[in-house]
């Protein structure tokens, strides 16, 4: 039995998540492959990592043969959701509006981008 799901990924849950949410389910040797080059965690971390996700509720596993094969049972929007829910309800009184004023003091947002958050707020504002 799982655990209530955690709000938040460490850098190396995320990492294992972001592989399984573009691969779908794999085994533990597919996910240490997929993360060649790039300082790849040993066999054994990254099964011990597949745990915590597990109990965290965020992956779940079935044998086939001797392996282990998880599977994400959370994709990466409701990943994305719940970590902004995390954000606003914590550090930003609940206020979707202080999360994008503190955005848009802070950082450097592209002429384009800008204009895509204008209409996204126009077509939000029209409904």
């Amino acid at each position: 039995m799982s655990r209530k799901r955690s709000a938040t990924l460490t850098d190396a849950e995320l990492k294992l998540m972001r592989v399984l949410w573009q691969l779908g389910p794999s085994t533990v040797g597919a996910v240490v492959g997929a993360l060649r080059g790039r300082r790849a965690p040993a066999y054994n971390t990254v099964l011990t990592v597949m745990r915590i996700l597990e109990t965290k509720g965020y992956v779940k596993h079935r044998k086939e043969g001797r392996a282990f094969v998880f599977e994400p049972l959370v994709d990466e929007t409701h990943a994305r959701k719940s970590v902004l829910r995390y954000m606003l309800d914590r550090f930003f009184d609940n206020s979707p509006g202080a999360l994008v004023l503190s955005l848009l003091e802070h950082e450097a947002v592209p002429d384009a981008e800008m204009q895509q958050l204008r209409e996204m707020i126009q077509q939000h504002e029209a409904r």
